[in-house]
């Protein structure tokens, strides 16, 4: 490979002799510059992860290939140094590119001074860089960068300058490509609070509406029986027996009672109110003992 070094532009290509490279991103540090972090991911033909462990960065900084690596970083006199490197001739057949990237959650990438990607034939340790890119924000908020991409082209690999911002961090960039985020991993990334899940969200309890204001707490599971056995409010409750509606008369659970307002009959059915109540049938039955009086002398024939 010759020494001469390629100045991209944003979208341009090179092709590259070297099959083992080393791309180092370099920013200028100072007063409210945030610490930049390099990542890469291994693509398929899809443009996606082939699983999770195609992820290389910080938390997990070697690939189980050992085939692309994320090293120490380092202060240069030209500035902080973060650093990715990979064999690209020996890498699997299904991986298509390698994403190099660059994040920062402490600050938007419009704070990062001088941020750069050079690429470097990893078997040359002080030769000239291959390409140097000089990664720009488009609107200032991102705090992800894919800052290149080295990608299959025939039986070689070309390099393309990126420089595409994410505003969601290195989550949203690893999320973008298919990386499943451990939740306990995302809670400890800096940032606003995440929405609760629309599980999360279920499992609180409603607010009482007016009506409910000052009534009595009771468990869950107590007002879910309620709400599914008594009738609405301003209802009267039923028994164990169906009652009428409110304001009408209570019915026992015997024999059915009259309308309001009537006497109750007994067990014999009686004549309605106002009339005479018969006597019993015996009361008009003959006396066999009955005697006439004595007659008065007036009534005696003489």
């Amino acid at each position: 490979m010759t020494a001469m070094t390629h100045a991209m532009l944003k979208g341009s290509n090179v092709p590259l002799d070297a099959m083992a490279v080393r791309a180092v991103l370099r920013w200028t540090p100072g007063a409210g510059v945030p610490d930049v972090d390099a990542s890469a991911l291994l693509l398929g033909s899809s443009g996606r992860v082939r699983s999770d462990e195609d992820f290389v960065f910080y938390n997990q900084p070697r690939h189980p290939s050992g085939l692309v690596r994320r090293l120490p970083k380092r202060s240069a006199p030209e500035g902080l140094t973060d650093t990715i490197e990979a064999d690209l001739s020996a890498l699997d057949p299904s991986v298509d590119q390698v994403v190099i990237a660059a994040s920062c959650d402490e600050a938007p990438f419009e704070q990062v001074r001088d941020l750069r990607i050079s690429l470097y034939d990893a078997a040359s340790a002080d030769g000239e860089p291959l390409a140097v890119f000089d990664v720009r924000a488009e609107t200032g908020e991102e705090t992800a960068v894919i800052c290149g991409e080295l990608y299959r082209r025939g039986d070689g690999w070309k390099f393309r300058a990126v420089g595409q911002g994410y505003p969601t961090g290195l989550i949203g960039l690893a999320t973008a490509f298919g990386i499943s985020v451990d939740e306990a991993e995302a809670a400890s990334e800096p940032g606003p609070p995440a929405e609760p899940a629309p599980d999360a969200q279920a499992s609180f309890p409603p607010a009482p509406d007016a009506t409910q204001a000052h009534a009595p707490q009771t468990a869950p599971d107590s007002q879910a029986t309620i709400q599914h056995q008594q009738p609405s409010y301003g209802y009267p409750q039923p028994s164990v027996a169906p009652q009428p509606a409110y304001g009408y008369p209570q019915q026992p659970t015997g024999a059915p009672q009259p309308a309001y307002g009537y006497p109750q009959p007994s067990a014999a059915a009686r004549p309605a109110y106002g009339y005479p109540q018969p006597a019993a049938a015996a009361a008009h039955a003959a006396d066999p003992n009955f005697v006439l009086p004595p007659q008065g002398p007036q009534f005696l024939r003489s």
